[in-house]
């Protein structure tokens, strides 16, 4: 049996119908940037997550990146995040201009370690960017304290949590910004590039709205000092219907990784951990395992497609390494890096695939 990571064309042949009726709506209208697609996507998004606004954007990266101009972050400004997430985190934060300061994570959750925050903020530091990685939210309550106490802005990087919760409530709602991606991998993805950034600040979302469009406060006059960066119409018309299916595939999700965690237990496998206040929504199911890539090739061998989220943490990588962090800085990091790998989980995932995948991985060990 073969198991690919992911096969986006699954979703597709589900919802074909549904999606070639969405597109040639939209192409015959003829209405393709800034319409009401988009304004009826940004208001049951936002809605979705229990936030007041929400703009969408040409990317999660830009949604960070124009979360952070919004907040009046810029140049001599230090962002303090994670090493251990996706590099375009860490452009978001370039592109504005800023420093990206790195905390060590969790060993247990592999999220931002808030214990060690305080001891980066410096003079120059301005904003947090918890990043809820893997489908797992980060412990808010103590950023949230921690921001409070010095004056911080909060960019929740969002990328992975489409419909996670913390304690009840939506990861994206607790800081100043939530920096959503819509790529179409995500556990809510376009059918392109798209992302989306929700607030319960109405200056702030404002502010949001002209950084996306050149500054425009109306057709030919700019006010402000901005940029392209628009969710198209087509994307936002099949997102909104795809909304309607987030819970569902969410669910799904949760019940893949649950088959996984009990059928998996009791090996020499570290599986996901998360706090029973959070609802992991498990856009990667990342395990830890000695003798990584003996382990990866056995199971590609079988037919099972395994990929490492991330394999070079962003101080390692060579665009990066003008930042000067080094290694024992991060020990937690560089624990974890020679053993996480992330083995299928998608909505799509078949029962017996999800079987063929826990029989390939005991009989590993067998």
């Amino acid at each position: 049996m073969k198991v690919p990571f992911g096969d986006l064309s699954r979703q597709y042949k589900v919802y074909k119908k549904e999606f070639d009726t969405i597109i040639s709506g939209v192409l015959e209208k003829g209405n393709f940037i800034l319409g009401e697609n988009l304004s009826r996507f940004e208001t049951n998004f936002a809605g979705y997550l229990g936030a007041k606004y929400g703009v969408g954007v040409g990317s999660g990266t830009e949604a960070l990146h124009l979360a952070l101009v919004a907040c009046g972050i810029g140049m001599g400004d230090e962002v303090i995040t994670v090493a251990n997430t996706a590099v375009p985190t860490i452009s978001a934060i370039d592109f504005a201009g800023a420093t990206p300061v790195f905390v060590d994570i969790e060993e247990n959750s592999y999220l931002i370690n808030p214990d060690l925050i305080e001891s980066r903020i410096t003079s120059r530091t301005k904003a947090i960017i918890p990043v809820h990685l893997y489908g797992n939210p980060c412990n808010m309550d103590k950023i949230i304290s921690i921001a409070k106490k010095y004056n911080l802005k909060v960019i929740e990087d969002c990328a992975q949590a489409h419909g996670a919760e913390y304690k009840g409530k939506k990861a994206g709602t607790f800081g100043d910004l939530g920096a959503f991606s819509f790529y179409p991998s995500k556990n809510l993805g376009a059918n392109g590039d798209a992302g989306m950034i929700v607030t319960n600040n109405g200056e702030l979302a404002e502010k949001v709205r002209l950084l996306r469009n050149y500054g425009f406060e109306d057709r030919y006059k700019s006010i402000m000092r901005g940029f392209n960066s628009r969710l198209d119409e087509i994307q936002a018309a099949l997102l909104d219907f795809k909304l309607t299916k987030l819970d569902e595939w969410n669910l799904r999700r949760k019940q893949i990784a649950k088959r996984y965690i009990s059928e998996l237990s009791g090996l020499p496998i570290i599986l996901p951990s998360y706090l029973p206040e959070n609802t992991h929504v498990f856009h990667l199911f990342v395990i830890r395992v000695a003798q990584r890539d003996k382990f990866m090739k056995f199971l590609l061998n079988e037919g099972i497609s395994t990929i490492i989220h991330y394999p070079i943490p962003i101080y390692l990588q060579p665009a990066y390494k003008f930042l000067g962090c080094k290694k024992e800085d991060l020990p937690v990091i560089e624990k974890i890096l020679e053993e996480i790998l992330s083995i299928p989980i998608y909505p799509e995932l078949e029962d017996a695939e999800v079987d063929y995948v826990i029989a390939v991985i005991k009989k590993f060990y067998n």
